[in-house]
Order: C-alpha cells, then sequence, then structure tokens
C-alpha cells in the first residue's frame, strides 16, 4: 500500500522559515518524482517545485525561487521542502505528490500539512 506523509507545517511569522518532510513507502521511492503542491483556501491548486527521481532535477514555481529548497535522500525515501522568508501569500495546505519521472498527472497524493504565515 502506498503512503506519503507530510509533516513539518505550523504557523510562522512573516520572514520565518519552515521545513517540510515527505515520508513515501509502498513504491519504489528512486523511480519517482516528488512534487510539493499546495492550495490555499477558495485558489486552485498549484504546483510549488518538483525533483527528479534519480538525478534530483528540480524546479520551482516562480515566486518560490530563492526561498524554497526542494531535496531528497532516497535512502531514507524523504524529500524536504526548506522555505525561507516565508510571506503571506505562501499560506496553504501543501502536498507532496509522486509521478513516475516527472511531476504530471500525480499518480500519488499524501493529507496535506497546513501551513499559516502571518503578517
Amino acid at each position: 500500500e502506498v503512503h506519503l506523509v507530510e509533516s513539518g507545517g505550523g504557523l510562522v511569522t512573516a520572514g520565518g522559515s519552515l521545513r517540510l518532510s515527505c515520508v513515501a513507502s509502498g513504491f519504489t521511492f528512486r523511480d519517482y518524482a516528488i512534487g510539493w503542491y499546495r492550495q490555499a483556501p477558495g485558489k486552485e491548486r498549484e504546483r510549488v517545485s518538483c525533483i527528479s527521481g534519480r538525478e534530483s532535477i528540480v524546479s520551482y514555481k516562480t515566486s518560490v525561487k530563492g526561498r524554497f529548497t526542494i531535496s531528497r535522500d532516497n535512502a531514507a525515501n524523504t524529500v524536504t521542502l526548506l522555505m525561507n522568508d516565508l510571506k503571506p501569500e505562501d499560506t496553504a495546505v501543501y502536498y507532496c505528490a509522486a509521478d513516475k519521472d516527472w511531476c504530471g498527472t500525480m499518480k500519488f497524493w499524501g493529507k496535506g500539512t497546513p501551513v499559516t504565515v502571518s503578517p
């Protein structure tokens, strides 16, 4: 059975930092790209970042470039999203998801972890 479990969300003031983790099980982790997505109240879900499986090729949404860093540890089946200089507009529920090769129509999803950034 596939599981993606996010953790690390919480309440932080603007300018602060959070580290989100996604721990995966039930599939060959290194063969899958992992993406971080977020959905703010009343808005559509959007992709924040993606990291490929074996070569750790990364991409970022423009608004988070230079502030967020994605990384993975294939030995630990874990992907981390380090978020610095957080802004109120980063407030959302953050999800990790997995897909073969790259972040497209994601095959597996976690249940999300909420992030709230106060002004």
